[in-house]
């Protein structure tokens, strides 16, 4: 399978799920549908550093590739789960291309970032580091956030930004930035909405959307939009739509 950073760079398609609840079982159910790669939602979640920094390597060792959507664009939330030995982190709330530049230079060592140097799990606890360095620069994954009505009029310096890699859209955030949260069909957010999209595509950038609905038609209908880099529904969506939908033909058909 080729790697996320490889099907990045070629603008390939790429999908994976997210995962709020902080246990290997759901890693490792999760690990038996296909997908590519599991973000780890430490933004809003209860997954805290211990339980991130044990995940990132069951779903590693489960043949998949771990990302992290950190709690914030912030030196040590970043270091911290690149250390643990992430592939690559989803930064919330890129606004502008100073942003951008702050998120990639928390991922990357000097001369290219500022990120300090630890030894930790990513460095093979301290046998490794030029390894993992030489890594981290060529291999490490930064997707930035869209999900700010600034970020929507910054969009081409973000995807020009050095070491970003792709984008993804936020889409409760930037319509509650506009003032109207989860309002996706008011005239104002979906042209924001459209020229993520457009601004994306013409510059043949990664365009990435977080399809909530465990349902395959939503996230066909955003491969056919162009989109390539998909995050397919989260783990309790998955979990929860299914025993609804059997408990729903139970209650329907119920003959007791």
């Amino acid at each position: 399978m080729k790697s996320l950073k490889n099907k990045l760079r070629n603008n390939k398609l790429t999908v994976g799920t997210w995962v709020t609840i902080g246990h290997q079982s759901v890693i490792e159910i999760l690990s038996t549908a296909g997908f590519e790669w599991i973000t780890l939602d430490m933004e809003h979640s209860a997954i805290d550093y211990e339980t991130a920094f044990n995940l990132i390597g069951h779903i590693q060792g489960n043949g998949m590739e771990a990302l992290v959507r950190v709690s914030k664009n912030e030196e040590v939330a970043i270091k911290k789960v690149m250390d643990a030995g992430a592939d690559g982190v989803i930064v919330p709330m890129i606004k502008n291309k100073e942003e951008a530049i702050k998120a990639v230079s928390y991922v990357k060592y000097p001369p290219i970032g500022k990120r300090g140097v630890g030894l930790s799990r990513a460095q093979k606890y301290g046998i490794d580091f030029m390894g993992y360095k030489k890594w981290t620069n060529n291999e490490s994954v930064v997707i930035a956030q869209i999900e700010h009505i600034d970020a929507v009029h910054n969009l081409e310096q973000i995807l020009n930004t050095d070491g970003i890699d792709g984008i993804i859209i936020g889409p409760y955030d930037l319509s509650a930035s506009m003032g109207y949260p989860g309002e996706y069909e008011r005239d104002e957010v979906k042209e924001a909405l459209n020229k993520v999209v457009d601004t994306t595509i013409k510059m043949n950038k990664p365009l990435g959307f977080h399809v909530i609905e465990s349902d395959y038609s939503k996230l066909e209908e955003k491969i056919v939009e162009g989109h390539t880099f998909l995050a397919f529904s989260l783990d309790f969506f998955f979990l929860g739509d299914r025993a609804r939908e059997e408990m729903k033909k139970l209650n329907t058909n119920d003959k007791r």
